[in-house]
């Protein structure tokens, strides 16, 4: 069973940046893809950034050019940098993994990202 947990989020002015942080944990775990989702109330879960344990990422064309998503050395923790950050950035930001041979699922706890005019 695979637990996330994830730091980094915070309130910062428009323009400004920050960094997510996501750590995987648990009993013999195979990472297949790790990601970052964000949600905002009214609206549904959207893909922000993925990148799969082969290096291959993905990113919204929302965050193209702004935000980064890479890999820690120990490939069970991922990053999110993100730049020139605008107030519809705003959201709970959910980290994401996929693991194992069953292709199976886990979310964090989500942590707020809050960027003012």
């Amino acid at each position: 069973q695979v637990q996330l947990v994830e730091s980094g989020g915070g309130l910062v002015q428009a323009g400004g940046s920050l960094r997510l942080s996501c750590t995987a944990s648990g009993s013999d775990i195979s990472i297949n893809a790790m990601g970052w989702y964000r949600q905002t109330p009214g609206k549904q879960r959207e893909l922000v950034a993925v990148i799969t344990s082969g290096g291959v990422w993905q990113y919204a064309d929302s965050v193209k050019g702004r935000f980064t998503i890479s890999r820690g050395n120990a490939k069970n923790t991922v990053y999110l940098q993100m730049s020139s950050l605008k107030p519809e950035d705003t959201a709970v930001y959910y980290c994401y993994c996929n693991t194992g041979w069953a292709s199976e699922d886990a979310w964090g706890q989500g942590t707020q990202v809050t960027v003012s005019s």
